[in-house]
């Protein structure tokens, strides 16, 4: 197999041919078709997360088709078609798990991160954390649905169902949210980069009922807010902006430091809380909704080989929506 794999935080990844690996007890090998590149893989390369594992292979967006099953796997079968997310194993024991809660597990592996990921012609996952994604649709176009869908999922789902939603950071995530909002008939405020004037119409496309910069004051009180760029400043702005017992969301795993803020902007029960990973039960709810409001990813597809760039270009901006490796 050939991987695109990090041996050193802060340097280009390394392509490599390493020998075929074999799935072991309740495991599945799949044969990658596509990965998208995913803002946290940034945070991992950049080594804004500290390195738990190297060397590692990246990408936590899995696309592929199962060609090795494991002892003790049922419900998969060769050659289906299935996704890997970042959560890519979980204890089943502590408390945490046992209370439903197993994306706060506390001896999780997170794929791409803890175990090797998606950044190459073929990896291994734990079937219990794989899903079937049948046959609609193409590979490279659902794999941004993996991590930006099912996050942006869960935070939508955290930010409750008021009508007035602001999204901070129109990226991969936030642009599937987007679509989500307008299925349900919500209005969405989208607050990119000052001055992203091509980002802000790519966000009125979507169905984004006023797009401005994150330095603007919207037009109406957002009843929420979810924050999808990993900028600490943002949560005063976001708090400034909703309405009183509004809830302001933080949904990356990383973020810089959140200046001090008069305790004004959180008073008259305004919520700031944070999404952590994703359960398999926020999996089979996205996926299985996802058909049904036609969801549609805007990408950037990069060959494996071209990782480094894919990376660079996320860092820098220069597209709307996802990058997707193919392979």
């Amino acid at each position: 197999m050939d991987a695109m794999v990090l041996k050193k935080p802060g340097s280009p990844l390394e392509w490599v041919q390493l020998p075929e690996r074999q799935p072991g007890a309740g495991q599945i090998r799949l044969q990658v078709t596509a990965c998208g590149v995913c803002r946290t893989d940034l945070h991992v390369v950049d080594g804004d997360l500290p390195a738990l594992k190297l060397p590692i292979i990246p990408g936590h967006e899995i696309v592929g088709r199962v060609d090795a099953i494991g002892a003790g796997v049922e419900g998969l079968r060769i050659g289906e078609r299935v996704g890997v997310p970042w959560l890519g194993y979980t204890c089943g024991t502590c408390p945490y798990c046992t209370a439903g809660h197993e994306n706060l597990c506390d001896h999780p592996l997170f794929t791409g991160y803890t175990r090797d990921g998606g950044f190459a012609t073929a990896t291994i996952a734990d079937a219990r954390y794989a899903f079937a994604l049948g046959e609609v649709g193409d590979d490279a176009s659902i794999a941004p649905w993996l991590c930006a869908g099912l996050i942006g999922w869960r935070s939508l789902v955290i930010a409750g169902d008021g009508n007035k939603l602001g999204l901070f950071g129109f990226g991969a995530a936030a642009h599937i949210v987007a679509q989500i909002a307008d299925w349900q008939a919500r209005s969405v405020f989208a607050f990119t980069r000052p001055g992203d004037v091509e980002g802000q119409e790519f966000a009125r496309n979507l169905g984004a009922a006023w797009a401005g910069g994150s330095d603007e004051i919207p037009p109406a009180e957002l009843d929420a807010a979810i924050i999808f760029a990993p900028v600490g400043g943002l949560i005063p702005r976001a708090l400034k902006a909703v309405r009183k017992g509004g809830r302001v969301v933080c949904a990356g795993i990383h973020m810089s430091d959140i200046p001090s803020f008069p305790y004004q902007l959180m008073w008259q029960e305004r919520q700031l809380v944070s999404v952590a990973n994703l359960t398999r039960r926020d999996g089979v709810d996205f996926l299985r909704l996802a058909p049904q409001i036609g969801l549609k990813t805007t990408i950037t597809r990069y060959p494996l080989r071209q990782a480094n760039q894919a990376l660079a270009d996320l860092r820098a901006g220069q597209f709307n929506g996802a990058a997707v490796l193919v392979v």
